[in-house]
């Protein structure tokens, strides 16, 4: 997602409109890898089969974690993208505003 946000970042788009175009762009692609995770790691959670209850902590920990990093990936990450390029960005604005004029 950031690799996708900086190329559109290059060709001069803002850094706010970067990171949505990126976090849409990669919607679809990042769910649906999730959730097909999730739905394998189903029946591990619900422990079915001989033994299964042993297993069935590790699954749901499996499914929490996969779901705690899909929300911050579609969310956090653009988030923190466009604050940090915005503030860098306003950052050398102000750089290139105080640099001294010399004069020949």
């Amino acid at each position: 997602m950031v690799s996708f946000a900086r190329g559109t970042l290059a060709q001069g788009t803002e850094p706010l409109r970067a990171a949505l175009d990126a976090g849409l762009g990669r919607f679809r692609p990042v769910l649906m890898t999730a959730l097909a995770m999730v739905i394998g790691m189903l029946p591990m959670a619900l422990g079915l089969g001989d033994g299964g209850e042993q297993n069935a902590p590790l699954g749901r920990a499996v499914i929490g974690g996969l779901l705690f990093g899909t929300i911050s990936t579609l969310l956090f990450v653009p988030v923190v993208f466009a604050a940090v390029h915005g503030w860098l960005k306003r950052r050398e604005a102000h750089t290139a505003a105080m640099a001294p004029v010399s004069a020949n």
